[in-house]
């Protein structure tokens, strides 16, 4: 009888163990899965890194006045539930992957605010007029006294003509705008009205094209916002240009120092014109002229959703040389299905070639389109600047929710 007791007591204890483990697992795979997605019409929908995960769909959710949405359950080996998930249906679009580095310019909506600084007044006082404004780093002066503000030299116009008086400014700060007082100070040292504060209203660099939509002349390159190096916020884009590049050399990556593709513009070219620039890239539309020389030029590829990305080998296109696009190797590391920012993917270089060329991933790279299973599921966003041969990508289907169609 005592022995019989620790039996059932053993066989309890395992039981309760298997429950728990049971459990625990459901908790991982809900944490790692999206609470909603978007997936081809009428196939079954499978999970590429989680393939013991299946699905099936939620039929109190039949008639739903969204014919375009249903919601399904994913449950481990058919039998566990795991997570009920939302799916949009959209068949993907084919794309033609880009690959080639690129000339930016962009012309800013307004002035982003870099430095704020002292004026010394007649009085040999040290004040900051636009610190006493409540004007901030980072912030954007869109009007000043009803004018449209579209460079640094028409700011200071505004400022020199206002005598000394009080110029209404109108600022944008978080996607807010509100109108402020700045009173300018005249400084005797530099013999004109200051307002205390240095201003950009420009950007430039070099990016990789990650797709273009045929059809439309849309692309799509970097898969990251174009940020101001001082400030770290999102250039707000009024105009800008995507003009040829010649690679001209190549800084190499090390350790705690990220490399970089250095080129120059070509003058009097364009590609087209830059339209948005975004937490998931920058976009524009090519000119007819780019649009027509693509005939042939670029490879299609049906885009993948980010339940078709799965840990392995993958290759990019990217440009490090005069050349042209060339394919690479890469390791995908890690997935994050359920990521809410652009850092979606781990990838790894694995290519000689491009370690030997570049140390691994250097700015200018950004955009650079990564092809898996004949799928275009992402482009490489960023470095790790502690290990050049790492980077984080993100899921091509961020980027294409940008396109306008």
């Amino acid at each position: 009888m005592h022995i019989k007791r620790k039996l059932i007591k053993a066989a309890a204890a395992v039981l309760s163990a298997g429950i728990a483990g049971i459990f625990g697992a459901a908790g991982y795979y809900s944490g790692k899965l999206p609470s909603s997605m978007t997936a081809v019409p009428s196939c079954e929908i499978r999970i590429a890194e989680f393939p013991e995960l299946s699905c099936s769909e939620d039929i109190s959710d039949a008639g739903s006045v969204y014919p375009e949405t249903k919601k399904v359950t994913f449950s481990l080996f058919g039998a566990v539930p795991v997570k009920t998930v939302s799916i949009r249906e959209a068949e993907p679009p084919v794309l033609a992957v880009g690959g080639e580095a690129f000339g930016i310019k962009l012309l800013m909506d307004g002035v982003m605010v870099t430095e704020l600084g002292d004026v010394t007044d007649s009085s040999g006082a040290a004040v900051c007029p636009a610190e006493q404004a409540g004007i901030e780093v980072g912030d954007i002066i869109k009007l000043a006294d009803g004018r449209p503000v579209l460079s640094n030299s028409g700011l200071q116009e505004v400022i020199s003509e206002s005598g000394g008086r009080d110029v209404r400014m109108t600022v944008s700060r978080d996607g807010r705008e509100f109108t402020s007082s700045l009173k300018p100070v005249f400084s005797e040292a530099s013999n004109c009205w200051r307002c205390g504060m240095w201003v950009r209203d420009s950007a430039a660099g070099i990016g990789t094209m990650t797709f273009i939509n045929r059809s439309t002349g849309e692309f799509a390159g970097l898969g990251h916002p174009i940020c101001d190096p001082d400030t770290g916020e999102l250039v707000p884009l009024s105009s800008g240009e995507a003009v040829p590049v010649t690679i001209t050399s190549v800084r190499r990556g090390e350790r705690g120092i990220p490399g970089e593709l250095q080129g120059i513009f070509t003058k009097g070219k364009s590609c087209g014109t830059l339209c948005r620039n975004s937490s998931c890239g920058i976009f524009g539309r090519l000119s007819p002229e780019m649009l027509s020389g693509l005939s042939g030029g670029c490879e299609e590829f049906t885009m993948g959703y980010r339940q078709d990305v799965v840990t392995g080998p993958a290759e990019i296109y990217a440009s490090v040389s005069d050349s042209g696009p060339e394919r690479y190797s890469v390791e995908i590391e890690k997935v994050d299905l359920s990521s809410d920012s652009a850092r979606d993917m781990v990838v790894r270089i694995t290519d000689s070639r491009l370690l030997e060329k570049t140390g691994g991933i250097v700015q200018g790279m950004s955009g650079s389109p990564i092809i898996q299973n004949g799928k275009l599921i992402g482009a490489v966003t960023h470095v790790f600047i502690a290990d050049p041969t790492r980077g984080y990508g993100i899921f091509a289907e961020r980027m294409a929710e940008y396109l306008e169609g």
